[in-house]
């Protein structure tokens, strides 16, 4: 079984677009029985954290095996005490794995207990440490323990969890790849994934970002072809359910990765906290925020191939109080201009996602901050979402976004994803804003008078964000 692997290297194949490419298309509807609920999932601010995802992908470009990569003590030492001291102050106050380096069960429970060579209990200290949460890539519908290992609270054991042949398949002739399912509807699996929540929970870990989620729903991936069984929308809602129930019972983040968002999203924003709504950053830069796939949607994961069209997309979903939209990590060291920095960083605050800083500080170079914008992480910190005023992929106005601060106070980005300066000249009734407001640029850190219209020159990939006031 491969637990460990490269999911970015699904999504770099050349793709084959929808046929239209320039009104928003939701994929098609499914039939499904009424869900449960869980109910007040969506308290959660985006986090602002720090994933190990960069080291983890240069490595594997560097052509270290799964297998063979890990980080070591002192290694997690470094890290450890530079989020600590760089990254936390400014509200960064947590590290997570990722997929690569070996994830390994190692004690009675069945489930992970190690990453690589390092101790998730000891990683956990680590961080506490220092203030610090730690996240995990695991997948509740993962096997990793032997089957023998007896589910806790049941007669079942995990040999119960697996395809026995009973359940309706989509393609039965075919083998899952890389992992071992729990099936949603086999005896013990609900209590298995309970199991799985009060182990992290154990362990002082309040995040888990889970992967692969499109695979487990139909056994299809767009490059791949068939790469499972497929246990079918409805495992596939019932399985979130229970996954939600936990979750929220053991008060851990949950974040939906690899979904295929059938249905405009219903089964993952009701029980998910957070949903990926882009293709891997892999490696990263202007490609991965902005070019890649510019104005093309698809029916099947992911939606969206960069992560403006991604935010733009699936804008509709999101707001206070509801499912937060994921643009994965961010690799400042891999843009060519300040200009584009500040347009990635800007994109996810304005949009109500997380920051999740993949640069080490052996590859950020000068570019801390950008992320360590005090005015522009209190969009985050204030649970601020923002909408583009089109939602339509090949429309300009998709360039703006705007939204409302809880104290009243209004953020307008400006954006300009093309290579030359783009001129504004954007009215505030445009936006349903009345009245003249006092006007402040977040980057710039300045007050820029009393408007009723911003005006102003955008850089070719920058932006201008502000904030207005009475």
């Amino acid at each position: 079984m491969k637990m460990n692997i490269i999911a970015s290297a699904l999504t770099v194949l050349t793709l084959a677009s929808c046929s239209d490419e320039i009104e928003m298309r939701y994929p098609p509807k499914y039939e499904l029985p009424e869900l449960p609920e869980v109910g007040e999932i969506h308290t959660y601010k985006a986090p602002l954290y720090w994933s190990v995802y960069e080291y983890c992908y240069e490595q594997s470009q560097q052509g270290v095996a799964d297998a063979d990569m890990d980080i070591t003590a002192e290694e997690w030492d470094k890290i450890i005490d530079w989020v600590a001291t760089d990254l936390k102050p400014y509200g960064y106050d947590m590290i997570c794995t990722d997929g690569f380096i070996p994830m390994l069960a190692q004690d009675g429970t069945g489930y992970m207990t190690h990453y690589g060579s390092m101790a998730l209990k000891d990683l956990v200290a680590k961080c506490k440490a220092k203030g610090l949460r730690v996240g995990i890539y695991d997948n509740p519908l993962w096997i990793h323990g032997p089957r023998e290992t007896v589910i806790d609270g049941t007669a079942y054991n995990f040999g119960s969890l697996y395809y026995n042949g009973t359940s309706t398949v989509l393609n039965p002739n075919a083998d899952d790849r890389w992992f071992h399912w729990a099936v949603a509807e086999n005896p013990g699996t609900r209590e298995f994934i309970d199991g799985f929540f009060k182990h992290y929970k154990e362990l002082g870990v309040d995040y888990i970002r889970m992967d692969f989620l499109s695979w487990y729903e139909d056994g299809k991936d767009r490059n791949m072809g068939i790469v499972g069984r497929g246990y079918g929308r409805e495992a596939y809602a019932r399985a979130l359910s229970y996954i939600a129930e936990s979750a929220k019972k053991y008060g851990i983040f949950t974040s939906l990765v690899m979904p295929h968002l059938y249905n405009d999203a219903e089964v993952e924003a009701k029980y998910g906290n957070m949903v990926r709504i882009v293709c891997d950053t892999a490696g990263g830069g202007w490609w991965h925020c902005s070019s890649q796939d510019k104005g093309k949607s698809y029916t099947t994961w992911p939606n969206c191939m960069n992560m403006f069209d991604g935010f733009t997309y699936w804008s509709h979903i999101a707001g206070r109080d509801k499912v937060i939209l994921d643009g994965d990590f961010i690799r400042l060291n891999k843009f060519d201009t300040d200009a584009e920095r500040e347009t990635v960083v800007s994109l996810q605050l304005m949009a109500g996602g997380p920051v999740t800083v993949a640069d080490q500080y052996n590859t950020i170079g000068g570019n801390l901050k950008f992320y360590t914008n005090s005015e522009m992480l209190e969009l985050n910190s204030d649970k601020f979402v923002g909408k583009p005023l089109s939602d339509k992929l090949n429309d300009k106005d998709n360039e703006v976004w705007y939204g409302q601060m809880s104290n009243g106070d209004y953020v307008v980005g400006l954006f300009n994803r093309d290579d030359s300066p783009r001129s504004y000249s954007l009215s505030l009734g445009t936006l349903g804003i009345e009245g003249e407001w006092k006007m402040r640029d977040l980057w710039r850190h300045a007050d820029e008078g009393t408007v009723t219209t911003i005006s102003a020159t955008v850089a070719g990939h920058g932006c201008k964000i502000v904030r207005l006031s009475k």
